[in-house]
C-alpha cells in the first residue's frame, strides 16, 4: 500500500514539499484512512500511559501526534481550493463525515482528556515555561468546546452535529464554486466593450480562451474581472446583468442552491451552543475571542455604522451631481455605484484606474512586498523555478534570514483560474514547529487576479496583495514550539492584524517611488500621482465601510437568532436586517449569505467577520508606532513588531502581545483618523 500510494511513503522531494506530480485524487481516501488509524494509535498510547500526566508525555506528546494526518489533511484542502477537480470534489464530499468523525473522536476521548484536564487543574503547580502554560490552557479549552465535557446522549448528539456540519459546510463551498466557475459574461464587439480600458479588454480576452467561450471576451465572476467591469463598462444593462450574477451565487434553485444550507447550518450551529450551555451561537463562538462578548462587537459595529453612513450618504451626493453634469439618466443603482465613482475619482482627484494601472505591474507589487519583507525583517527570497508545483501558475520563492539561514519556502498562486475557488487567502503545507524536530514552514498565498500580458493591479489588487503576504510573513516568521501555537493559530479577531498591518507599507511614498514603475516606459510613479493618490484614498471609505459592516451585522444577527429553526427565509431575514438598519440600496452588501464563504464553507468566521474591522483597529494603532519614529522601516519599531507580533504565533494572548509591542491596550481614535469617519451624526 505505501508503495502504491505516494501520500503514505516518505516525501523526499526538495523542501519536503507533497509530490504533486504523483498525488492523484483516488490516492486520498486510502491515505486517510490509514492515517487516521495511526493517530488514533498515538493518542491511545498516550491515554493509557502508566506513569502519571506530565506535560511531556500528555500535552506535548499530544501536539507531536497525528503528523502523517496532517500533512495530507494540508495537502488535500488547499488542492481542493487551489486546484480542484470533480474527482477531487467527490473525495472531499465523501470524507467529510469520515474527518469530522474522527475530530470528535479525538476531543471527545475521555481517557486522553482526563490526563488533560488533571494537568490543567494544578497547572500552577507544574513550573512550566509561558508557552508551556499557553499550550495548556489552549488545548484544554479545545477539548471542553470540541465537546467533552458533554456525557451520555448530549455527547453523541453533539458528535452527529459536527459531523452533519461538515457535510453543509463543503456542499456549500463547492455550490459556491459552481456558479462561479460556470457563469460567463461574453462579450462580442465594440458595442459591448465601450468604456472598457486595455487592461481590462486584455483580461477578458484571457478569459475567454481559459473558459473556452464562444466569444472573444468573457467578464467572469472573479472579482478581479467583474469588479473593473463594474468601474467601466458604459453598458448598464450589462453591468446590471453581471452584477446580478455577481448577487446571486449561492442562490438558484436546484442542486446547488444554498438557500437550505444556511438554514440548516444556523439551525445545528444554535443546537450546538445549547449543548454547551449557552444562549446563542454567538455566544458560544465569542468566548475564545478577543471580543468576548456579543455586546463587544455590537457595541464597535453601531459606532462605525452610525460614522460611516452619513459618510456614504455625501459620497452619493458627490455621485448623483457627476451623474448629472454628464447627462446620466435614472436613479443610481448598485451596479451604478462604482462606474459614477470612478467618474468622481476622475473629475474631483483625478485618478484614473487607466492611468494608475500601468504602474502596478504585478511582478513589481510582488517584488515591492519582498522588499519591504527584507528591510523590515532582513528576510530574502530567492526565486526556485526548479520545484515541481501543483499548477504552472505557481511560483516558488526560499525564504533566508540574514545570516543566510532558511527560514521557509513561499508560494505564490496569483491568477484566477476554474479550479480555484474565488477571493484571497493564506495557507500552508506545513507549519513551523520544533517539537519532534524541527519543522520549517510551507507557506502559499492566494489571490485571483485576472492574467493579463502583462498583469496590471488596482491600488485594491495592490492592498489584497500585500494584505495576504501580511498572513503570509506571520506563518513565515513564526518562531515557537509547538505545532498547535504556530504562526496563524492566533484568536479569529487577532489573526487579521498581521495582514492589515501589512496593508499600511503598500501606500507609502518610498515604497511606490522605488516599485511602481510604468510598465511601458519604466519611469517611477510621480510624486504628483502619489500625491493625488494619498489624497483620494479617503474617497469611497463609506461605500466600503457601509458593505462591510452591513455583511457583520448580518453575521452577528443571524448567529445571535434565539431560534434559528424558526426562520423560513434566510434572504429575507438578511434583507429585514438591513432595511431595520437603513442600508441606502444603491451600495448593496459585501456578502450576501447564500454565498458568504467566511461563514458557511466552515465555522472560523461564523459569529466572526466583525473580525476585519477589530483588526484594523490594532493595525492602525499599531502602524502608529512607525508613524512616531519617524521612519516606517525604523529597525528598533520593526524588531519588536517581529518579536511581539508576527514571530510569537499563539505562545501569548493575543491583547498582551500587542500591549509588548505598543506599550499600552489599542485606541480607537487611529481607526476613525485612517477611515476619515467623524463622529456620529
Amino acid at each position: 500500500m505505501t508503495d502504491a500510494n505516494p501520500l503514505l511513503a516518505p516525501w523526499t522531494t526538495p523542501f519536503g514539499l507533497p509530490p504533486f506530480d504523483q498525488v492523484l485524487p483516488a490516492h486520498f481516501e486510502a491515505a486517510f484512512d490509514a492515517a487516521m488509524r495511526e493517530h488514533r494509535a498515538e493518542l491511545d498510547a498516550i491515554a493509557t500511559n502508566a506513569q502519571e500526566p506530565t506535560f511531556d508525555n500528555t500535552i506535548a506528546a499530544f501536539d507531536r501526534a497525528g503528523r502523517s494526518l496532517l500533512r495530507i489533511d494540508l495537502l488535500f484542502y488547499n488542492l481542493c481550493a487551489s486546484e480542484t477537480s470533480p474527482d477531487l470534489q467527490a473525495v472531499q464530499r465523501r470524507m467529510a463525515v469520515p474527518l469530522a468523525a474522527h475530530e470528535s473522536a479525538v476531543f471527545m476521548h475521555e481517557t486522553l482528556f482526563m490526563r488533560v484536564l488533571a494537568l490543567h487543574e494544578k497547572r500552577h503547580q507544574l513550573g512550566l515555561t509561558p508557552e508551556q502554560a499557553r499550550l495548556l490552557e489552549r488545548l484544554h479549552l479545545r477539548f471542553v468546546r470540541a465537546g467533552a465535557l458533554l456525557r451520555g446522549q448530549a455527547k453523541q448528539r453533539y458528535t452527529e452535529v459536527t459531523q452533519r456540519l461538515a457535510e453543509l459546510t463543503t456542499a456549500f463551498g463547492q455550490n459556491v464554486l459552481h456558479d462561479e466557475a460556470s457563469w460567463s459574461l461574453v462579450l462580442r464587439d465594440e458595442a459591448d466593450l465601450a468604456g472598457l480600458p486595455a487592461f481590462v479588454r486584455d483580461a477578458a480576452s484571457n478569459a475567454a480562451v481559459e473558459r473556452k467561450v464562444d466569444g472573444p471576451y468573457a467578464i467572469t465572476l472573479a472579482r478581479s474581472s467583474i469588479m473593473p467591469f463594474l468601474t467601466f463598462s458604459e453598458r448598464r444593462d450589462l453591468r446590471e446583468e453581471a452584477w446580478r450574477a455577481w448577487t446571486s451565487r449561492g442562490e438558484h434553485a436546484g442542486e446547488h442552491d444554498n438557500r437550505a444550507l444556511v438554514a440548516e447550518i444556523l439551525a445545528l450551529r444554535h443546537e450546538q451552543a445549547k449543548l454547551h450551555g449557552c444562549a446563542t451561537y454567538a455566544d458560544y463562538a465569542l468566548v475564545d475571542r478577543m471580543a468576548r462578548e456579543p455586546a463587544a462587537v455590537n457595541r464597535l459595529l453601531n459606532d462605525v455604522w452610525s460614522r460611516a453612513k452619513p459618510v456614504v450618504e455625501r459620497e452619493r451626493a458627490q455621485l448623483v451631481a457627476t451623474q448629472d453634469a454628464l447627462g446620466g439618466q435614472g436613479p443610481i443603482e448598485a451596479w451604478d455605484w462604482r462606474y459614477w465613482a470612478e467618474k468622481v475619482r476622475v473629475q474631483q482627484y483625478a485618478i484614473d484606474d487607466a492611468e494608475v494601472k500601468p504602474y502596478f505591474a504585478l511582478d513589481a507589487m510582488v517584488a515591492a512586498a519582498f522588499d519591504c519583507a527584507t528591510r523590515l525583517f532582513g528576510i530574502r527570497f530567492t526565486p526556485r523555478p526548479d520545484l515541481r508545483l501543483y499548477h504552472p501558475d505557481v511560483k516558488a520563492y526560499e525564504v533566508q534570514d540574514a545570516q543566510g539561514a532558511q527560514v521557509g519556502l513561499f508560494l505564490h498562486d496569483n491568477f484566477a483560474r476554474p479550479t480555484k475557488r474565488s477571493g484571497a487567502w493564506m495557507s500552508s503545507y506545513r507549519k513551523q514547529a520544533r517539537n519532534g524536530g524541527t519543522a520549517l514552514p510551507i507557506i502559499v498565498n492566494n489571490n485571483n487576479f485576472a492574467k493579463g500580458s502583462p498583469t496590471l493591479l488596482s491600488f485594491d489588487d495592490v492592498r489584497t496583495l500585500f494584505h495576504e503576504f501580511g498572513h503570509g510573513l506571520h506563518g513565515l516568521l513564526s518562531d515557537v514550539t509547538y505545532h498547535q501555537l504556530s504562526g496563524t493559530a492566533v484568536l479569529r479577531d487577532f489573526v487579521e492584524l498581521p495582514s492589515q498591518l501589512f496593508e499600511h507599507w503598500m501606500s507609502e511614498p518610498d515604497v511606490l517611488r522605488r516599485h511602481a514603475r510604468h510598465v511601458e516606459t519604466g519611469q517611477p510613479i510621480p510624486d504628483e500621482l502619489i500625491e493625488r493618490l494619498q489624497k483620494a484614498r479617503r474617497f469611497g471609505q463609506g461605500y466600503e465601510t457601509v458593505r462591510y459592516t452591513a455583511s457583520a451585522i448580518v453575521d452577528m444577527a443571524a448567529h445571535s437568532h434565539p431560534d434559528p429553526a424558526s426562520i423560513k427565509d434566510w434572504p429575507a431575514f438578511e434583507a429585514q436586517v438591513l432595511r431595520e438598519r437603513g442600508l441606502p440600496d444603491a451600495t448593496g452588501i459585501m456578502h450576501r449569505m447564500v454565498h458568504f464563504q467566511h461563514l458557511f464553507s466552515g465555522d472560523s468566521y461564523a459569529a466572526g467577520y466583525y473580525v476585519y474591522l477589530w483588526a484594523e483597529v490594532l493595525d492602525a494603532d499599531a502602524y502608529g508606532a512607525f508613524k512616531e519614529a519617524g521612519d516606517p522601516f525604523a529597525p528598533d519599531v520593526a524588531q519588536r513588531l517581529k518579536r511581539c507580533i508576527y514571530s510569537s504565533g499563539n505562545s501569548v494572548e493575543p491583547g498582551q502581545a500587542f500591549e509588548a509591542f505598543r506599550g499600552r491596550p489599542p485606541v480607537l481614535d487611529p481607526l476613525f483618523e485612517k477611515k476619515g469617519l467623524a463622529e456620529p451624526a
